[in-house]
């Protein structure tokens, strides 16, 4: 779905220079310790903290929404049948035998055509779809089985190296629980269980929403005129007690707080009827400048890319002019950029 704005936003107007030094390439060695930027919307100012202080930045009666998707081993490496070596990067697991997946090759494979797994598993190309495929599983593996034995932590492009040991705890939510993300909920990465247990002392309540999210999130938007980007579906499930939670927070007076453009997402596409509903399915909700937000009091999320669709939705939540001192002072001041990067409380 696309929401109308007032102007012709291009794809320069959110561009912005970022060293590649300032793009993280590890974790911090203590999830809570890296830093965080709190963005007032109100009061137009930015103060600079540690991620352990967002104790102090949230309040009694707040309600934070987190994203419990877990991260899969979605990148798998083999040979087509005639001999070419093939990365897969799988993005949704169908059932029990199919797959749709990204195929990265010298030349694109057939339907019909062959996939070999450490020599022996066989993924047949039954289907194109786009940029996909639909990819069929031979054997009495299951397609995540398959991954969980022989796949890779699906890194982002921008980091500059193979997955570690590492990755496969770090690029992983501590509330991870339901299978089929590629890539991770990034805001989520800076809480542990120490955090997440202070603030619910604190009476700051806990919800959560699945979203699992998808390799789209990683796609340009080609469009220049940004109303013109179609955007890629991801599937998530907000739940009838998520929406309760909702709504007695703002009965009460207190703010929901999104942990994540996954879960802004998430509760902005149940809210679209005025009030928060149960929902399960895809959505291709476009949240760019212009968009009128009906759920969410204040969002925590990472620094995004230039020209990317994460970006246009914290400056439809921020506005534009806010969001680009924000990330200009981000830069002056080494914050640490993506993923594995720092954090922003934006409200």
């Amino acid at each position: 779905m696309t929401l109308a704005t007032e102007t012709d936003l291009t794809l320069d107007d959110f561009d912005y220079e970022l060293p590649s030094e300032y793009i993280a390439q590890f974790p911090c060695d203590k999830r809570t310790h890296s830093r965080l930027m709190c963005v007032d919307k109100s009061t137009q100012q930015i103060t600079h903290h540690h991620f352990y202080n967002i104790k102090s930045l949230l309040k009694p009666g707040d309600l934070l929404v987190l994203n419990n998707t877990r991260v899969i081993p979605a990148r798998l490496y083999g040979r087509k049948d005639t001999g070419g070596q093939v990365e897969l990067l799988v993005e949704r697991i169908l059932n029990d035998f199919d797959v749709i997946a990204f195929i990265k090759a010298s030349k694109t494979p057939k339907v019909g055509q062959r996939i070999l797994i450490n020599n022996d598993i066989q993924l047949a190309v039954i289907a194109r779809q786009g940029d996909q495929f639909q990819l069929h599983c031979h054997g009495t593996q299951t397609p995540l089985a398959l991954l969980q034995q022989h796949g890779h932590i699906p890194l982002p492009p921008y980091m500059q190296r193979d997955n570690q040991t590492l990755d496969k705890k770090r690029y992983q939510t501590v509330y991870a629980k339901h299978d089929g993300a590629v890539a991770a909920p990034t805001a989520g990465l800076h809480f542990d269980e120490a955090l997440l247990k202070e603030l619910q002392d604190q009476e700051i309540q806990l919800a959560y929403v699945t979203l699992h999210v998808g390799a789209g999130t990683f796609q340009p938007v080609r469009a220049h005129c940004i109303r013109d980007h179609h955007m890629h579906a991801e599937y998530l499930e907000v739940s009838q007690t998520v929406c309760n939670a909702i709504s007695q927070t703002k009965q009460n007076g207190g703010r929901v707080i999104a942990v994540g453009t996954t879960v802004v997402r998430s509760l902005e596409t149940a809210m679209q009827s005025g009030t928060p509903k149960p929902f399960a399915g895809d959505s291709q909700l476009f949240i760019y400048p212009g968009f009128n937000f009906q759920c969410i009091d204040g969002m925590i999320t990472n620094f995004h890319l230039p020209k990317s669709s994460l970006l246009m939705l914290v400056s439809a939540f921020s506005g534009m002019d806010l969001i680009r001192q924000a990330y200009h002072l981000a830069i002056q001041q080494h914050y640490r950029f993506f993923s594995y990067g720092d954090a922003m409380l934006l409200v």
